[in-house]
């Protein structure tokens, strides 16, 4: 009875690895009669690939007009910054701290200047430091970066903000009358290729080519 028992379990057991790998088999016949093979299979992966170079070629284009526009950003925030740094050197000058004067020049300055300075009060309301919120703000705005790096090191040393936002200020006003006179000196090269171009072939229509048709008529 014992070994008839014995021999009972043991062809359970055979029967049960059978019938597991007989599901096996029909489980990857059925997968390989799923897969697609041949033209079929090989066109979303030529989609893919044409995607991706449509993707890096557009990238690669837009990389100048990017850059443009970042530099264009640039300029204008520095165009804005002496009147931020203005109002922050009054604020922290009538005995507010550098965060307080920072959220009253966000208040008062210039658009740009003042979106890239609400993100700092932004960023401390949702519980960065007041240095870390600096950072981020001087790494997102690199024209504003020479405000914020100058609190933060008033902030470390615990030294005065006023006479450095002072110079700061002075700093700025030059680099800004600077950027105003080279940008004047590009005027008369740029004025040259309609110069050459446009106004005098109009010049010419209009006055040497009457004359030289009146004489050929004659």
């Amino acid at each position: 009875m014992i070994v008839f028992v014995i021999a009972l379990a043991w062809a359970a057991l055979a029967a049960a690895a059978v019938l597991a790998l007989g599901q096996r088999i029909t489980v990857t016949r059925r997968a390989r009669a799923m897969k697609v093979s041949g033209p079929i299979a090989e066109a979303p992966r030529r989609r893919v690939a044409h995607h991706r170079h449509v993707t890096v070629v557009a990238s690669v284009l837009g990389a100048p007009r990017r850059r443009q526009r970042a530099r264009r950003a640039d300029e204008a925030v520095t165009a804005e910054l002496p009147v931020a740094v203005d109002l922050v050197g009054v604020a922290v000058g009538a005995g507010c701290s550098p965060f307080h004067a920072v959220e009253i020049a966000a208040r008062w300055s210039p658009p740009r200047v003042a979106r890239a300075l609400g993100a700092i009060g932004r960023a401390t309301a949702l519980g960065a430091s007041f240095d870390v919120a600096l950072r981020d703000a001087g790494d997102g705005t690199p024209a504003l970066r020479r405000l914020t790096e100058t609190l933060r090191t008033s902030a470390r040393l615990g030294a005065p903000a006023a006479a450095s936002l002072a110079r700061l200020a002075q700093e700025v006003r030059a680099d800004v009358r600077r950027r105003a006179e080279a940008r004047a000196r590009t005027v008369p090269v740029r004025l040259l290729f309609p110069l050459v171009f446009c106004v005098l072939p109009a010049f010419a229509l209009l006055t040497v080519v009457p004359v030289l048709l009146d004489g050929v008529s004659f």
